[in-house]
């Protein structure tokens, strides 16, 4: 089993949670909630991973507080 990190961000416009792993073409997905979108995401990548282990476009990191005065 490999585990894969995804953004969720939500959309302004829509309100629905958009989702994408960051470096892994084609992986991103959308829902209404946040279960939603980790299914959709989990099976947007079950399909992806069809094709072969893809080659990483770049390495998730983490996530880093910024603080500006």
């Amino acid at each position: 089993m490999k585990v894969y990190s995804a953004v969720i961000e939500r959309c302004p416009q829509t309100g629905l949670f958009v989702g994408f792993v960051p470096g892994f073409p084609g992986a991103h997905s959308q829902g209404e909630t946040l279960d939603e979108v980790n299914h959709n995401l989990h099976e947007v990548i079950t399909m992806l991973l069809e094709d072969g282990e893809p080659t990483l476009e770049s390495e998730f990191v983490g996530v880093q507080n910024v603080a500006v005065a």
